[in-house]
């Protein structure tokens, strides 16, 4: 029993940490471990013991933001004309992106290179599939590796949420200006840019 009763403690704790984590690093991205065990309502020992370093932290934080972005990404309609299936994609991921932008900076400073991407395996997928059939339907440009393409539309993305934080464009700007960039960058070379 008591052993049962300690389990569910630590899965309470475990939870009022990351919830507490995720409102903090989304207020600021440099939040400390002292605030977020504040928020919790649970001493730094305990956050240690379940997140030994602010690393961890962080990451268990993106992975679940990722998680439930998967969720919603996962009901966006990707049928029918690719270039208009990708501005659907474009605006549902930048939701996503300018709702989660100062933990995706708190995650880009604490975690190791090439991890951040590493969580994004599943979202960029989706992004591949898409391209892949645009390309083979002649919407999208064939002359570049669609990895590359790919990449173009993760960069991008996170750019923005960059300029945003440094006041440089408006949330509300941010989705029509990467659909633009992205469809102008897609297109295959000698042909219009769709508007």
């Amino acid at each position: 029993m008591a052993t049962t009763t300690r389990r569910a403690d630590a899965q309470r704790n475990i939870a009022a940490i990351l919830t507490a984590a995720a409102e903090c690093l989304s207020r600021n991205p440099a939040a400390s471990t002292s605030e977020i065990a504040k928020a919790a309502g649970v001493g730094r020992v305990t956050l240690y013991g379940h997140f030994p370093s602010r690393a961890e932290l962080v990451d268990a934080v993106f992975v679940q933001a990722i998680a439930t972005g998967e969720e919603t990404l996962g009901q966006v309609d990707l049928t029918g004309e690719p270039r208009a299936a990708l501005a659907r994609l474009i605006e549902s991921s930048w939701q996503l992106v300018d709702q989660f932008r100062s933990l995706l900076i708190a995650a880009e400073e604490a975690l190791p290179p090439g991890r951040v991407r590493e969580l994004h395996a599943d979202p960029m997928a989706r992004v591949e599939r898409l391209l892949e059939r645009g390309r083979s339907e002649g919407a999208f440009r064939t002359d570049l590796p669609t990895s590359w393409l790919v990449s173009i539309m993760h960069n991008v993305m996170h750019g923005a949420a960059s300029d945003i934080l440094a006041g440089r464009i408006s949330s509300a700007d941010a989705a029509p200006y990467i659909t633009a960039t992205l469809l102008a960058a897609y297109t295959p070379p000698g042909e219009r840019v769709p508007d």
